[in-house]
């Protein structure tokens, strides 16, 4: 692989990874228009590296929320870094991201299938046209008014169902989770910061399976000169999505990359009914 292959799939993987556009859907259709033979040791590394960059952009974005969530959690395992007083609003949004979490138990047992439908250009296509469809109820919902005080587990619970829904390539996690939280009643702002909050431990959960696969594989870290480039694309790209993502929510216009995802859907489904895939 590289430098600049890497760092092209930095900057989808980190821009993808929060616009609601679906990281997978074009990860996957880049790799079926410019295949690259890989060694598995490189693609692990590459992955987790990516992970990692995203989870960083992610933490740096939502810093103080998730400075406070950590300081509740130390607070429940009485851990020594439990400093100041108790923050309901923290300890309210780390009960939250628990339920929240707790759905994306229920894919596990079908990853090898999720893995075979990222080598479907047609399912990829009529997912993101979904993700289109979604985009575009979320922006006619009525303006909810919950935030972390007034929603409640099952809100989150729900959301997470829809979180889980979206490992399917093609489903974006940001829209399908945005919107979920918007139909259960959360102000928009919530809704976005939810999301993104909700994005770390399932990106926490993704790099822990990858690097164990990495360290089962034997990494060769005489591959991050071209790995790390990649990485700090990923890392630049996704914190200017969540900063795009939050300027266009507040200004309620999240819903316009409805007509991104319906176009490239409608391109992908076609060229996987020509080509047969």
């Amino acid at each position: 692989m590289s430098v600049w292959y890497s760092i092209l799939l930095g900057l989808l993987q980190g821009a993808t990874e929060f616009l609601p556009i679906s990281s997978s859907a074009h990860l996957c259709l880049l790799q079926m228009i410019l295949p690259l033979e890989t060694t598995g040791q490189e693609q692990l590394l590459f992955d987790l590296l990516l992970h990692l960059a995203t989870l960083s952009a992610v933490c740096a974005a939502f810093r103080s929320d998730v400075c406070g969530i950590l300081r509740e959690l130390g607070r429940i395992l009485h851990m020594p870094f439990r400093r100041g007083p108790s923050d309901p609003e923290a300890r309210k949004l780390l009960c939250l991201l628990f339920f929240g979490t707790l759905p994306m138990i229920l894919p596990l047992p079908f990853h090898r299938e999720v893995e075979r439908l990222c080598r479907s250009v047609t399912f990829i296509g009529l997912a993101l046209m979904c993700t289109g469809c979604l985009l575009y109820f979320g922006d006619r919902l009525p303006k909810g008014r919950k935030g972390a005080g007034e929603a409640g587990t099952g809100d989150a619970f729900l959301v997470g169902l829809v979180q889980a829904l979206a490992v399917l390539p093609g489903l974006s996690r940001s829209g399908s989770t945005v919107t979920g939280g918007l139909a259960r009643g959360f102000r928009r702002s919530f809704a976005v910061k939810y999301s993104f909050l909700l994005s770390i431990p399932a990106i926490l959960g993704a790099c822990l399976l990858k690097a164990g696969e990495a360290l089962r594989a034997g990494p060769d870290f005489s591959l991050l000169p071209v790995c790390i480039p990649g990485m700090l694309a990923a890392l630049l790209s996704g914190c200017l999505s969540i900063c795009i993502v939050r300027i266009l929510s507040d200004r309620g216009s999240f819903g316009r990359f409805r007509y991104y995802c319906w176009g490239l859907g409608l391109l992908a489904f076609l060229a996987g009914i020509f080509l047969k895939g």
